[in-house]
């Protein structure tokens, strides 16, 4: 109890720590917000309007702790601020709609990735020698490509050669958004490519991390014993020599799977995904801060979340943290 009461106390002040950054990075950031959306009009637009715009969003010019008090007030009643970029919807509203996005997409993918990698780490670990290795090189060279890089070249090759696969977006132009057959099949279509070129290009990170520490846990003395007791192979690859070698695993799994929030942004902008990757890249180019104050809210919460229930798995698969909390 003392161990979990020390974890949320760490958590709690990590996020206050996070929310303080998320306040002050976008203010740092050169360039005004209002300038920028007037930017297109070329001086049309007269200075009361932007008088009035800066008034509605906030930018007043009240010293910063006067803001940073009326930001985490804000923060406290669910209230993210108007987004400049996709005005009039509101921060949480941007981000609600663009977050199933990245959630099915990256989510579906980081997890998949994450679980064949790691399957083929274990086997290719515990059968050192086997064919199994062979595949070492092939994943390490497509785990070493950029997303980016290989959403491209899918792109060009498979969508806009062979006609394979849609080239953007999340749907078709006709299809609604609903739960029913026809939406579920045309946003899985559209969605095959970009999370393809995300799990091809990670199983290698997550394949080749596994295997090494399924090849240092085989020398462990309980996996030895467990031998010598007359265990199946079986049972003692999943039980004792996969059941520790996966906890470093774990971590960095849980780190992933905090930023799944963000979204792989590149990956997003090649295939014009909507997801929150996009809509964070639309923030940064519009100077939109109350935007990127919510995504980046949205990502100290997914990490801080996924770390803290990976603290729970720790303790759940490895006993020697229990005698040590």
């Amino acid at each position: 109890m003392r161990y979990l009461i020390r974890r949320i106390l760490f958590y709690i002040f990590t996020l206050w720590a996070a929310l303080t950054l998320n306040f002050a990075i976008p203010r740092l950031m050169p360039g005004n917000p209002v300038d920028a959306m007037f930017a297109r009009f070329r001086g049309q637009v007269p200075p009361s309007a932007t008088v009035a715009y800066a008034k509605l969003f906030g930018l007043n010019h009240s010293s910063i702790a006067s803001q940073y008090v009326t930001y985490l007030s804000q923060l406290v009643h669910g209230n993210l601020g108007i987004s400049f970029s996709y005005y009039p919807s509101t921060t949480l509203q941007v981000i609600m709609t663009a977050l199933p996005w990245t959630a099915a997409l990256i989510g579906v993918a980081t997890i998949l990735s994450f679980v064949v990698g790691t399957a083929l780490g274990i086997m290719s670990g515990w059968w050192r020698g086997s064919w199994m290795d062979s595949l070492l090189p092939i994943t390490t060279f497509l785990g070493s490509i950029p997303y980016f890089w290989f959403g491209l070249l899918a792109a060009f090759l498979l969508a806009d050669q062979v006609h394979w696969f849609p080239l953007s977006g999340a749907t078709g132009t006709t299809t609604s958004i609903g739960l029913n057959w026809s939406f579920i099949t045309s946003a899985s279509y559209h969605a095959i490519l970009p999370a393809g070129t995300i799990i091809i290009a990670s199983i290698g990170g997550w394949m080749l991390g596994m295997r090494n520490m399924m090849v240092t846990t085989q020398a462990e003395d309980y996996v030895v014993l467990a031998e010598a007791k007359g265990l199946s192979p079986r049972r003692i690859m999943v039980a004792y020599a996969a059941r520790n070698a996966i906890l470093p695993t774990l971590a960095t799994f849980a780190m992933s799977l905090g930023f799944v929030v963000s979204g792989a942004i590149l990956t997003e902008i090649v295939f014009s995904y909507p997801g929150l990757g996009y809509v964070l890249f639309q923030a940064v180019t519009n100077d939109d801060f109350p935007l990127m104050q919510g995504v980046f809210l949205m990502i100290t919460v997914a990490v801080l979340v996924a770390n803290f229930l990976a603290d729970l798995a720790y303790v759940a698969l490895d006993p020697r943290t229990r005698l040590t909390n």
